[in-house]
């Protein structure tokens, strides 16, 4: 983002494409975009299209008409996932010669965009230092600290989205404690399903049925949550097979570096083997699941105690 803002104070370029994971980002990037536009009259000069409201030809047409009462106008395509080739070519057609009062931003979670030659804005989840700045900065100018350990537990717990971490930071400023300690992210900060899964497996790990049993009630019974569990044990299992760097693997793997080093930590704590037997014991499951064998909360159950006792 600082680089965004950065170029913004010198161009603003005739089309943005924004790509990434955390949703928050997206919304900032266009708070940075709209604002370098010195955008007014949002009503006649800020138009959206969406998977519903996506026409190529109103697109187009949008792109092509001069503000009204503004010094520039911001269309914005936001997570368009269907659109045919011709739109593709008109679009690719008009960015040859775009209107320069037109502002074109692309919310792009899907990378459908890629074919576009257009400034590319990342919103992937930020470096854990960036992260550690923005949450010492934000408690401090609300007269609250944090330490380290605390610091890094809420990023964990929101497992590096900004976005998440936004959502908590409320909680801790609007909290007693000026202090935020370990025990205060315990305390109020709700932790994303793919870090209680990292609990789980540390729970696992260490043959803790009580506490795996207590984590596992306090997730959802879903797919998705099957599905993190899956991918999770799977990483533990490449991590302990391969000879790969952390960067390298989390490459490999299209996962956040801090995923590839705590899945090494916790391999540690299973044999080669049985990592072996669970990965697949888990893709059984996953057939199991999928041909109507066997329901979502027996299976997350079975799995429990299957790997328990592996």
């Amino acid at each position: 983002m600082k680089t965004l803002k950065s170029r913004l104070t010198k161009k603003v370029e005739a089309c943005y494409v924004i790509q990434g994971e955390d949703v928050l980002l997206y919304s900032r990037a266009l708070d940075l975009i709209k604002k370098a536009c010195n955008l007014s009259l949002e009503d006649f000069n800020f138009i959206t299209f969406d998977d519903e409201s996506f026409d190529a030809d109103r697109v187009i047409d949008s792109c092509e008409t001069l503000p009204m009462g503004s010094e520039k106008k911001v269309v914005l395509l936001k997570n368009i996932t269907k659109f045919s080739d011709a739109f593709k070519k008109k679009l690719q057609t008009y960015l040859k010669a775009p209107v320069p009062s037109t502002c074109l931003v692309v919310f792009d979670f899907f990378n459908k965009f890629d074919f576009l030659i257009a400034e590319k804005v990342s919103a992937k989840r930020l470096e854990d230092q960036s992260l550690k700045e923005i949450i010492v900065s934000e408690l401090n100018k609300n007269g609250k600290h944090i330490s380290s350990d605390a610091c890094q537990k809420l990023i964990d717990a929101c497992c590096g989205y900004y976005s998440l971490i936004n959502n908590e930071l409320q909680k801790l400023i609007s909290c007693d404690d000026i202090e935020i300690t370990e025990k205060t992210i315990d305390n109020l900060v709700c932790k994303e399903t793919e870090f209680t899964v990292f609990e789980l497996t540390d729970a696992l790990s260490k043959r803790d049925a009580s506490r795996a049993v207590s984590l596992l009630n306090l997730m959802e019974k879903d797919t998705k949550t099957f599905v993190l569990i899956l991918n999770h044990f799977r990483r533990l299992f490449f991590v302990a097979v391969s000879d790969m760097a952390d960067k390298e693997l989390s490459e490999a793997l299209s996962v956040k570096e801090f995923a590839i080093v705590k899945a090494r930590q916790l391999s540690k704590n299973f044999s080669k083997l049985q990592l072996k037997n669970i990965y697949e014991m888990l893709n059984d499951v996953d057939y199991f699941i999928k041909s109507g064998q066997m329901q979502i909360e027996n299976a997350l159950y079975y799995l429990v105690f299957g790997i328990l006792y592996c």
